[in-house]
């Protein structure tokens, strides 16, 4: 390799997940990358706190170089100096902008935990800023659905809530240990076009700094939405402190194969009924689909299958704009080819990964 790896921040969706992608890959390769026209798409385009916080974040467990790495910059070179090391790290969405942010966690956890799941060792993790927001995945997801998911092909993780954090304000902090090598040694192909039987239906309706009859409303409005769903369905009300108020219904469909998760959050002047009625809608548009993934899962997957130790099948439920620019990053690192198609009469995609051959594989 002559020269870096030049990134178009504004092919496809446009947005952060090709910047978080293309770091958590060049961190992982030691390819060194040059992002152009960061998040160009954007309304307000160039890196935000939560984005500069994953691009340092990424840089600390490779020590790369960094130009560029600035708030508003379009523009940055990655360049990494070593392999990734585990270890303790720390790292606070809110230190990357004055006054503060309610950037993203969980983002930022996606974008380094596959890099230290492949290093020797355990790594603990301190992640600071928000942790039930919009446009991003909640705390909830990440313990129920992402990380169970990694764990049937090997990847070893857990998290733990030390504090909500919603927008505006943010303020949450969110634990993670991360076990190191998958089990086995490497990350396992896996087959995830079935789902098998709904086994249960669980959740948690929350309210921050608001009146427990809110989180109250939309766990029984859900209840009552999906009473017909032929599975036990389980949804707790919380009234939780945070550093701002919040609301939100975060549930769970647990097959005999795979998890989904749908979110829905509250705003000021929304009924509590409506916001139960948005997640209940989502869950059930992925029944009808009959995916084994949702939306989500079906894009946040795709990385780790791409260094798996052979190629993958799976089907989501409808080929998102993130999925497919998720796969165009992919191709051009040269570690997988990815394809998109039609799973049946439906609308649902089924995803094929197949990675490129590795010395000694």
């Amino acid at each position: 390799m002559t020269g870096p790896l030049v990134i178009d921040g504004a092919h496809g969706e446009g947005g952060g997940q090709i910047l978080r992608t293309s770091l958590s890959l060049a961190a992982l390769t030691g390819r060194p990358v040059r992002f152009e026209r960061i998040r160009a798409a954007r309304r307000v385009p160039g890196l935000a706190a939560q984005h500069l916080t994953a691009v340092r974040a990424a840089a600390a467990l490779c020590d790369a170089r960094l130009e560029g790495d600035r708030l508003g910059s379009q523009a940055l070179e990655f360049v990494p100096r070593r392999a990734v090391a585990s270890g303790a790290y720390t790292f606070d969405v809110s230190l990357a902008r004055e006054g503060g942010s309610a950037g993203s966690a969980p983002l930022v956890l996606q974008t380094v935990l596959l890099p230290l799941a492949l290093a020797a060792g355990e790594s603990r993790l301190t992640l600071r800023g928000g942790t039930h927001l919009p446009w991003s995945p909640s705390f909830d997801f990440v313990r129920d659905v992402w990380l169970p998911t990694l764990d049937r092909l090997g990847i070893r993780a857990t998290v733990a809530l030390g504090a909500w954090g919603w927008y505006p304000a943010g303020g949450g902090e969110i634990r993670a240990v991360i076990e190191g090598p998958p089990r086995g040694g490497s990350v396992a192909a896996s087959e995830l076009t079935g789902r098998g039987p709904l086994r249960r239906i669980f959740g948690r309706a929350v309210a921050a700094n608001l009146p427990a009859h809110v989180a109250q409303r939309m766990a029984a409005r859900a209840g009552a939405l999906l009473a017909d769903a032929a599975a036990p369905v389980e949804i707790r009300a919380e009234r939780v402190a945070a550093a701002c108020p919040g609301a939100g219904i975060f549930l769970t469909a647990e097959y005999e194969a795979a998890r989904a998760g749908f979110t829905a959050l509250g705003a000021r002047g929304r009924p509590a009924e409506a916001v139960a009625e948005e997640a209940c809608a989502a869950l059930r548009a992925h029944r009808v689909s009959g995916a084994a993934l949702d939306l989500h899962m079906g894009d946040q997957i795709l990385l780790p299958l791409c260094v798996a130790e052979g190629p993958s099948r799976y089907t989501v439920e409808r080929a998102t704009p993130h999925l497919e620019t998720n796969a165009w990053v992919v191709e051009q690192f040269g570690i997988a080819r990815v394809a998109l198609g039609r799973a049946g009469l439906g609308g649902a995609c089924e995803v094929t990964v197949a990675p490129a051959p590795r010395p000694g594989r």
